[in-house]
C-alpha cells in the first residue's frame, strides 16, 4: 500500500523526529536520497551540468546540500536562487565550499544534463510566481530530464491542485511519505514517476492515511479465495439491471465484467430483446423479463447501464434501492438518482456510485472542468451529500467511503476512454460485492484489476470494451490469484 498523507500530518511528523534527532539531521537525509536519485539518472556523475532552481526555505536547501554532494563527486553545479536573501544559509554555504557556483543567468539550462526543482516545497499553494513560472518552462523546453524535490512546484501537495503554472517533472523524490498530490490528477501527471526516500517519520503518522494506492500484493489479500466447498452460490449471485431496447449492448459488457469477476452466478432482469442478446454471448447467464424485485435472491446489484432514464426505469432502480443487499448504480442509473431521487442513496446497506466527472458534477450542480481539476475535493463531497461510497472515473480513478477512507488507483491506461468499458467496471465490482467484499474493497480492487486489464489488452494500441472483458483473467493472475475467487459470499437462499 502507498500511503499519502495531508500536509499538517507530514510537518507533525517531521517536528516530532526532529525533535529526536541532531539538528540538520533530517535534511541531510533527504538530500543523500536526493543526490543518489540524481547520480542514478546522470548515468555518472563526474562532468555533468547540473543546475538547482533553489526557492527559499527548506525545500531549497534540500537542493542545495544536493547540489554540494553532486559537486564533491565532479559535478559541474550551478544554483540559480530565486530569492537569494532568503536562500538556506547552510545550504548555500555546502555548495560553494563544494566548487558549486550561484548564478543568475538562466542560459544555463539550455546546456543542462540534469535541472533540480528546489523551488517550492510541501506547503506551497497556488501557481508558480512569474520569474519561478519562466524558469519551469524553460527548464520544460530543455532537453535535461527534470527532478521535483518532494513535490512539483505549483502543485498542490494535499489535493493534487495546479491553480497556475508549475513544473512538470521527469521524477519527483518525495521525502518521508507519498502525499496525495503526488498520486491523484492533475498534480500525480506533474509528477512523474515517484520516489519515496525513507527519513524515518513512519512510526510518527497517524494510523489512517490521507489516501492510500493499492499494490498487487494487497489486491492478492484481498481478494477471495477458493475452498474445497466452493460452488457458485457459496461464490455469491450478483444481479444486473441493465440495458434496454436503445442500449442493449451495455448489459452484455456489464454481465461480462460480472461473470469474470468473483460472483459464480449471474442474474439479468431486462428486456427481450436484451436478454436475447447477451445469452448470444453469455450463455451462462441466468435471465428474466421480471421486475428486479421479482428476478430471484441476489447478494448484490448492479443497476444503471444503458437501462434508460424513463419511468419505467425509474421504478426499476426504486425496486434496487429498495433491497438489503449492496447496490452499485452506474450510468443512467446515476442520472434516475439525481432526476428522481433527490441525488441521495439513503439505504440501510452499502451503495456504490461510480460517475465520471461530468456525471458527478451534474449530482453536485458544480462545472465539470472544476471536477476534474479537484478530484479529491468532489468526491469527498459526493460522499458527502449521498452517503454511498464513490467511485470517481477518470484520468485518476478515486474511491472514497463515508468513513473517511480514500484509495487512488495505480492502473489504468488512456486507451480505457472508450464506450463501455465503464459497464465491464460496474459488472467486475458487482461481482466483487456479491463474493462479500466490503463497498470499498470492491470498488479498488475492481478498479485495479480493470485498469490492469486494460493495460494488458491495449500495449499502445487501440482496445474496445470486450478487449478489457478477455483480459480480465491475466489480471486476475498477475496480482497472485490464479484461480479466481470465493470468501464469506453471503448467504444465498
Amino acid at each position: 500500500m502507498r500511503n499519502a498523507y495531508h500536509v499538517e500530518h507530514v510537518r507533525a511528523a517531521e517536528a516530532a523526529l526532529m525533535a529526536q534527532l541532531p539538528e540538520g539531521t533530517l535534511m541531510q537525509r533527504a538530500a543523500a536520497g536526493l543526490a543518489a536519485t540524481c547520480a542514478r539518472l546522470l548515468g555518472g556523475v563526474y562532468g555533468r551540468r547540473v543546475v538547482l532552481l533553489v526557492g527559499s526555505g527548506d525545500n531549497g536547501g534540500d537542493a542545495l546540500y544536493a547540489g554540494a554532494r553532486l559537486a564533491r563527486r565532479g559535478a559541474r553545479v550551478d544554483a540559480i536562487l530565486l530569492n537569494p536573501e532568503r536562500a538556506h544559509a547552510g545550504g548555500l554555504a555546502a555548495l560553494r565550499a563544494a566548487g558549486g557556483r550561484v548564478t543568475g543567468d538562466p542560459a544555463v539550462i539550455d546546456a543542462a544534463d540534469l535541472v533540480v526543482d528546489g523551488i517550492i516545497g510541501i506547503g506551497g499553494q497556488g501557481g508558480l510566481r512569474p520569474g519561478a513560472a519562466e524558469l519551469a518552462a524553460r527548464a520544460a523546453g530543455a532537453q535535461a530530464p527534470v527532478v521535483a524535490v518532494d513535490v512539483p512546484s505549483g502543485v498542490d501537495a494535499s489535493t493534487g491542485v495546479v491553480e497556475g503554472p508549475a513544473v512538470r517533472a521527469d521524477v519527483t523524490v518525495t521525502f518521508g511519505t507519498y502525499k496525495p498530490g503526488l498520486l491523484v490528477d492533475p498534480g500525480a501527471s506533474h509528477a512523474g514517476v515517484v520516489e519515496l526516500v525513507d527519513i524515518g517519520l513512519g512510526p510518527y503518522l497517524p494510523a489512517e492515511p490521507t489516501a492510500a494506492a493499492l499494490q498487487a500484493g494487497d489486491v492478492a489479500r484481498l481478494l477471495p479465495e477458493l475452498s474445497a466447498e466452493t460452488d457458485k452460490y457459496r461464490r455469491g449471485v450478483v444481479g444486473v439491471v441493465a440495458g434496454s431496447d436503445q442500449f442493449p449492448g451495455a448489459a452484455v459488457l456489464t454481465v461480462g465484467g460480472a461473470l469474470y469477476g468473483a460472483a459464480g452466478y449471474v442474474r439479468l432482469a431486462a428486456p427481450r430483446r436484451v436478454i436475447d442478446l447477451v445469452l448470444q454471448r453469455w450463455p451462462e447467464t441466468v435471465c428474466s423479463e421480471a421486475r428486479p424485485g421479482e428476478a430471484g435472491r441476489v447478494q448484490a446489484w448492479v443497476a444503471g447501464p444503458g437501462m434508460g432514464t424513463d419511468e419505467v426505469a425509474r421504478d426499476r432502480l426504486a425496486e434496487v434501492l429498495a433491497s438489503d443487499v449492496p447496490v452499485l448504480v452506474d450510468a443512467d442509473g446515476l442520472t434516475l438518482l439525481g432526476k428522481y431521487f433527490g441525488g441521495r442513496a439513503d439505504r440501510s446497506a452499502p451503495t456504490v456510485l461510480t460517475p465520471h466527472a461530468g456525471e458527478c458534477a451534474r449530482l453536485l450542480g458544480a462545472e465539470r472542468a472544476d471536477v476534474e481539476a479537484r478530484r479529491l475535493e468532489h468526491t469527498r463531497q459526493l460522499v458527502e451529500q449521498t452517503g454511498a461510497t464513490v467511485l470517481l472515473k477518470g484520468s485518476t480513478t478515486l474511491v472514497a467511503d463515508p468513513a473517511g477512507a480514500v484509495r487512488v488507483n495505480p492502473t489504468g491506461t488512456p486507451w480505457l476512454g472508450t464506450a463501455g468499458t465503464g459497464d465491464v467496471l460496474s459488472g467486475l465490482i458487482g461481482s466483487l460485492l456479491a463474493a462479500g467484499l466490503p463497498a470499498l474493497d470492491a470498488a479498488s480492487v475492481g478498479a485495479y484489476l480493470h485498469g490492469l486489464a486494460g493495460r494488458l489488452a491495449a500495449d499502445d494500441a487501440p482496445i474496445a470494451a470486450h478487449d478489457v472483458i478477455d483480459h480480465l483473467p491475466a489480471a486476475w493472475r498477475s496480482v497472485g490469484n490464479d484461480h479466481g475467487p470465493v470468501r464469506d459470499a453471503r448467504p444465498c437462499l
